[in-house]
């Protein structure tokens, strides 16, 4: 939205309206509104319900729904499509209720309510494949668009201070991690692989949600509390990522998790779960600190390792930070969406 600037107006719909703090990293400059009369995108599919949704996407020209909690609208755009503007359905991943395994009946729902869609926009390579072999999803209308960031304010050095309550000591080292603090992400096993490590390895959690307190009550178990800091959540990454030595991320369920881009453009070595796209996104040389989900010995093991190997993180930060310029800046995810978006191309001018 920032980048398209004037090129386009906003309105944004949400399940969860009590949850808005996205809304902060909207540039004010932005034509946007929080409409609080519109249909709800909460409640048990209906012909009733469908049809007041179709009716009001009748007022837009475009319309972008994103993830389970907006297949209502996919379902209206179905059911009641005359007049209705082009709309383009965007999937990036699952909550932890489908971690392990997919649920049949959503799986069926999207086979049924898709087939209208203009388009579907996946992130990653597994979801494309689910999309393309579960869902049903023609070639000719499925996008994979890797997330990117802006590299080139990660190559800068962290500003002093960012990370509040921040206090390194001389031979500390410093996992740290971003993420929302929900059960899908399993942040208790990454407390239970720091609290294996010696007293001067630290971990800090950038992050905010509701299993903020099950991660203190953990660390608290284990003896490590004064070892872990959570300062909550912490705009602007490129401004303290580089004050980590290792990123760590422990999840269950993953597709193309942005952070990981964040830590990679910022130089910095990698340990994570086996999820999503991860092994295929960091450098070939973090590859094999990329272990399965199940295995918290070899997850503690690897974090180990690179707390011992000063030239280790080195290196692997630096292929990091090579590959996440070459393949994850964002000028080439934004060009792409604008094409698809019928919009001008921020990078160039040029209209789709």
């Amino acid at each position: 939205m920032n980048a398209f600037g004037d090129a386009a107006e906003h309105t944004i719909l949400s399940a969860m309206p009590d949850q808005m703090g996205a809304r902060d990293a909207i540039d004010s400059a932005i034509a946007v509104q929080f409409p609080t009369d519109a249909p709800s995108l909460q409640g048990k599919p209906g012909p009733g319900r469908y049809r007041a949704l179709a009716d009001y996407m009748r007022g837009f020209d475009l319309v972008l729904s994103y993830n389970w909690g907006s297949m209502d609208v996919v379902g209206a755009r179905r059911m009641f499509p005359a007049g209705c503007p082009p709309l383009i359905h965007h999937e990036d991943g699952f909550n932890a209720d489908e971690a392990d395994r997919l649920n049949w009946k959503r799986n069926l729902f999207r086979r049924m309510m898709l087939p209208t869609a203009e388009a579907l926009v996946v992130p990653s390579e597994r979801l494309e494949g689910i999309a393309r072999t579960i869902w049903h999803q023609p070639l000719d209308r499925l996008h994979r668009i890797p997330n990117g960031i802006d590299t080139g304010r990660y190559a800068v050095p962290p500003k002093a201070g960012a990370i509040p309550g921040l206090m390194r000591q001389e031979g500390d080292i410093i996992i740290g991690t971003l993420a929302g603090l929900r059960a899908v992400k399993n942040l208790p096993r990454l407390v239970r692989a720091v609290a294996a490590l010696p007293a001067h390895v630290k971990l800090v959690i950038v992050g905010e949600g509701p299993e903020r307190d099950n991660i203190v009550a953990e660390a608290t178990s284990l003896g490590m509390a004064d070892r872990l800091l959570m300062p909550g959540f912490l705009a602007q990454p490129h401004r303290y990522v580089g004050h980590f030595d290792i990123f760590a991320l422990s999840s269950d369920s993953e597709q193309f998790p942005i952070s990981l881009v964040e830590a990679m453009a910022a130089g910095l070595p990698a340990v994570t779960t086996d999820v999503g796209d991860v092994k295929a996104m960091v450098a070939h040389e973090n590859r094999d600190l990329i272990v399965p989900a199940t295995d918290e010995p070899s997850f503690a093991a690897a974090l180990d390792l690179l707390a011992w190997d000063a030239t280790m993180r080195r290196q692997l930060g630096s292929a990091n930070a090579e590959s996440a310029r070459a393949a994850f800046d964002e000028t080439a995810m934004i060009s792409r969406y604008a094409a698809l978006y019928g919009l001008p191309d921020p990078a160039t001018g040029v209209a789709a």
